[in-house]
């Protein structure tokens, strides 16, 4: 019997041992830095104006894979976001872009909006129900038991929503007519340091003291392919401009802005200092700043980028400082497009496809077939609407007149290829289409789905908005980055699939993946 016991408690303790073992063999802090538009070779066009400490450090002493891909088309800003954080497509996420068309009320709205929910420092109402699957930050959390902290830091809502997921302490994003970080009341912490940047943070209250004015010497900036042209930086806002904070999130004041409140949440917070690990979003820009319409290697283009490197810079070293890189896994990735600032005078347009006059050839070929009735609702982004509720009414077949509704429209200029929702669903679209699926959403997606031919432009006359959009692929090199927390250097040349990252970060923190998640981690993780 003594012999049981002496055995059974040699056990345990063994298996006690092991346990403090795999708990202390995960990182302290998780840091997700998302850098929307981030393109690879400008990290090497532009690698002279680094310093030792910023990009140069993460590109030298991480673990590099060259790029990353995504299984869908027209990503953007949003549903990559949602794709790099749940390990799936937005077929299953559910997040198809930042806003969303609602063909029972012919509207667009934000696609995190709620109603159930009020802002704070924000008139908007939103919360991240839309998200339907769990994201890995979800996960740490339940594994945690909601111990671990977990905050996330965004220029834009649905960034901020997105990389805090469901289970956040808080998620903040600055707002577009004041400038002051806000948030939703679905999270629970609207921690004091962030208050305390609404109300002594230049950024929010003394906008026209704000300049953006090159950080370094005129000859760092020198990296033109195709000109010889510098001209200096010197822009400034004023406090009563309608859009002055909306154009501020597209420059490297922001960033800066979304560093500085982001480290002060991190040290008092005591973030990578406690039993379990903690985790942090920050979300940067990297695109251009479109109100100049300077062009793809601008000096603004530049300056960006310069000020970028700085900002990591100074996160690298108050992390190690105060946590430890040893203690910390940071992982760095982009959005996977770029818009792409060309002006598009100078090239030669394939020809115009306009939205309204596709919509009211379309409704006029139905009504010919079914009576006189509204039968088309709307073309939202590549994507037209039929009246479902109509088409339900007079008892008419969804199959059918999806598929007449397509047949017709494949035969308009500049539209390469169409199928319908039905199709995609079921799997019978075509081998070129069959990709849409992946992007999706069964709740939010139009009943036509249409390729444009790359070259076109996309024209509503009826927009009060006048856009111009030329549609092309934006696909760009988008590397992806694992630093700290003993990763060793390393340079992969393999293009990686987004849907793997989140298994990897899950991987790392000895949790389960996200509820939708179905690639393996990362071999090099394995």
């Amino acid at each position: 019997m003594i012999r049981i016991i002496t055995s059974l408690v040699a056990v345990l303790t063994v298996t006690s041992i092991q346990s403090q073992t795999t708990l202390k063999d995960t990182p302290k802090l998780v840091i997700g830095i998302t850098i929307d538009q981030l393109r690879g070779d400008y990290l090497e066009l532009f690698n002279q104006s680094f310093s030792e400490k910023g990009f140069k450090r993460l590109l030298s002493e991480g673990l590099v894979y060259s790029n990353v891909s995504f299984d869908f088309p027209n990503i953007n800003a949003a549903s990559s976001l949602a794709t790099i954080y749940t390990g799936t497509n937005p077929f299953y996420h559910g997040i198809i872009g930042k806003t969303k068309f609602s063909s029972d009320k012919n509207t667009e709205s934000p696609i995190f909006e709620d109603n159930s929910f009020l802002g704070n420092y924000t008139k908007e109402k939103l919360s991240p129900a839309a998200l339907r699957v769990s994201t890995f930050v979800d996960e740490l959390k339940a594994a945690s038991s909601g111990y671990s902290q977990a905050y996330s830091f965004a220029p834009n809502s649905f960034q901020a929503l997105i990389t805090g997921g469901h289970q956040a302490n808080g998620v903040y994003w600055l707002e577009d007519f004041t400038g002051k970080w806000a948030t939703s009341t679905y999270y629970k912490d609207f921690h004091w340091t962030v208050d305390f940047q609404n109300r002594n943070n230049l950024y929010s209250n003394q906008l026209e003291s704000i300049r953006w004015q090159i950080l370094l010497s005129a000859d760092r900036y020198n990296r033109f392919p195709y000109s010889s042209e510098f001209r200096y930086l010197d822009y400034a806002w004023k406090q009563n401009t309608p859009s002055a904070y909306s154009q501020l999130k597209e420059t490297p004041l922001a960033n800066e802005n979304i560093t500085q409140t982001a480290i002060q949440l991190m040290l008092k917070t005591d973030m990578g200092k406690h039993s379990y690990p903690d985790f942090l979003a920050i979300n940067y820009y990297a695109g251009n700043y479109t109100p100049a319409k300077a062009g793809d290697y601008s000096i603004e283009q530049q300056d960006i980028y310069a000020r970028l490197d700085k900002d990591i810079a100074t996160l690298l070293d108050e992390v190690e400082k105060n946590i430890g890189l040893s203690n910390t896994l940071i992982f760095i990735t982009s959005t996977g497009y770029y818009n792409s600032d060309y002006s598009d005078d100078t090239v030669k347009q394939s020809g115009v496809f306009y939205t309204n006059r596709c919509e009211a050839l379309l409704n006029m070929y139905l009504m010919a077939i079914y009576g006189k009735e509204q039968w088309v609702e709307k073309y939202y982004d590549q994507q037209i609407y039929l009246n479902r509720k109509l088409i339900e009414s007079k008892n008419i077949n969804l199959v059918e007149i999806q598929d007449k509704a397509a047949e017709f429209v494949v035969q308009f200029t500049g539209v390469q290829d169409a199928t319908t929702s039905i199709k995609l669903l079921s799997g019978e679209a075509n081998a070129n289409m069959a990709a849409y699926r992946d992007m999706l959403s069964k709740e939010l997606s139009g009943d036509i789905i249409l390729e444009i031919q790359p070259g076109y432009q996309i024209i509503d006359e009826k927009s009060s908005v006048q856009t111009n959009k030329v549609q092309r692929e934006d696909a760009v090199i988008s590397p992806v980055i694992f630093f700290g927390y003993g990763i060793k250097p390393e340079k992969i040349k393999r293009t990686i699939k987004a849907t793997e990252i989140a298994p990897t970060i899950s991987k790392v923190l000895r949790i389960r993946s996200p509820n939708a998640a179905k690639d393996q981690p990362l071999e090099e993780f394995m």
